[in-house]
């Protein structure tokens, strides 16, 4: 029976499990806080779109250079890649807290992104390289439990933070740094032929087909993170609160979903990836339907559900059974365009409300392809490779 790499403990993984977390950091820290800086620099030209950029763009860096990230990974090695990594995301990220200017914030950000594109490949490229087996899905599974979790108290910190001054959060960044130091000592290189990494192929035919699904399934994932508090103010809600409130209840499903990967993984993706996309299209087209709140967030909770079972699935699908030699690229890949996804999301869902007449119709319309996915991925049946140790 396949188990953990030797000496590779639970420490290593709570160490990469926390790396992980520093993109979600990133990603919804400073959400709390973007009204006050349009006030704090009302007097640039652009304010109402350079704020927002502060928040979205590095998830377009890790989109456009996780792949590259896992060239450096294959080719040079994970460890250095990633304490360096670290520092800079500490470095870039507390920068904001002396710079004046918006532009130069919004410049220390494209580095931020920079950072958590090699951070989260050579997070995801370890666990997979220090674990096999059952204990390989259960912290990939972790991987997305304990991101989802972050991201609510992240949240809620940065709100609190941010209640002292638009700056104050921008303190955080530095938890990289202190990250990096038990890295440093408890962390390994894992024994690789780099001539042959050097010489190894881009895995193409095993990774492209996921790749593909994880862009729309990016799409999917992050709809009502972004949409449900429109959905729910479309509905009569104006208490800052019960918004909040909904979007923690989507959240704990999406860690639901992402916890039962643990003790599903073993069917595969030919039976898990028609669960997820199904559980995502039927809770989509209830938020469709929904003329009151508790539907839509049922709907919500559904499609969070199988939204959480749906990345642990499609990055093992990814990944299992590429080499040492071609993880890290084939990891950087997958992560790309999870981020692309993630990006385009709102874009596709906001042009599709336009044509539509609605965001209600642009859900329901994505939830009809979720559905369509479901049913392809039930003919298809898509099968992992052997894992690779």
């Amino acid at each position: 029976m396949s188990t953990a790499a030797p000496g590779a403990g639970r420490l290593p993984a709570v160490l990469l499990l926390a790396g992980s977390c520093m993109p979600v950091l990133g990603a919804v820290l400073l959400a709390p806080i973007l009204p006050s800086m349009t006030q704090a620099f009302a007097g640039t030209p652009g304010v109402e779109f350079l704020v927002p950029v502060v928040l979205t763009v590095p998830a377009l860096m890790i989109a456009l250079l996780a792949p590259f990230a896992g060239v450096i990974a294959d080719r040079v090695g994970r460890k250095v890649l990633l304490l360096v990594a670290m520092v800079a995301y500490s470095l870039f990220g507390t920068m904001p807290l002396w710079l004046d200017s918006l532009t130069s914030i919004v410049a220390s950000r494209v580095g931020v992104g920079i950072a958590e594109a090699a951070i989260m490949t050579v997070c995801t490229t370890l666990i997979t390289d220090y674990y096999t087996g059952a204990r390989r899905d259960k912290y990939l599974g972790m991987q997305v439990l304990v991101a989802t979790l972050a991201a609510t108290a992240f949240f809620a910190l940065g709100g609190a933070l941010g209640a002292q001054g638009w700056r104050v959060p921008f303190w955080l960044y530095l938890a990289a740094a202190l990250i990096a130091i038990p890295m440093a000592f408890v962390l390994w290189e894992p024994a690789k032929d780099t001539q042959k990494a050097a010489s190894a192929p881009v895995p193409w035919q095993q990774i492209a087909i996921p790749s593909a699904v994880t862009l729309f399934g990016g799409i999917v994932f992050y709809a009502l993170i972004v949409q449900l508090p429109y959905v729910l103010t479309n509905l009569g809600v104006t208490d800052v609160k019960v918004i909040g409130a909904g979007t923690a209840i989507a959240s704990l499903a999406t860690a639901a979903g992402a916890l039962s990967f643990r003790f599903t993984a073993k069917h595969g993706p030919a039976r898990l990836l028609p669960v997820a996309f199904g559980l995502a299209a039927v809770g989509l087209v209830v938020v469709w339907f929904a003329s009151s709140v508790p539907v839509a967030l049922a709907g919500a909770v559904i499609t969070s559900a199988g939204t959480g079972l749906l990345l642990p699935t499609l990055l093992t699908w990814a990944v299992s059974g590429l080499s040492l030699e071609q993880r890290g690229r084939g990891t950087g890949i997958w992560t790309g365009s999870l981020y692309i996804g993630q990006f385009v999301s709102p874009i596709v869902l906001g042009i599709t409300a336009t044509t539509l007449g609605g965001l209600p119709m642009a859900l329901g319309a994505l939830g009809i392809l979720a559905a369509v996915a479901a049913v392809a991925a039930a003919i298809t049946k898509p099968q992992r490779h052997a894992l690779a140790q």
